[in-house]
């Protein structure tokens, strides 16, 4: 004989699982932690200033 199973319960079991694919997509596109994202901030901040404590002319300054 089969196995009787509740509908209403299935079809809340297969909205979860369709939640937890949806999720598991969405961190492989975004799941940096907030370290990483920091430490990337920190180097581009850090690589901007030294490029700008380098350049010949400040920046604003219109040449006419």
């Amino acid at each position: 004989m089969a196995d009787v199973i509740n509908l209403r319960q299935a079809r809340k079991q297969k909205a979860r699982d369709e939640k937890l694919r949806v999720a598991e997509q969405n961190r492989a596109l975004h799941g940096r932690s907030k370290a990483d994202k920091q430490r990337d901030r920190l180097i581009a901040d850090k690589a901007e200033k030294f490029v700008a404590g380098h350049r010949l002319d400040p920046p604003g300054k219109d040449e006419q």
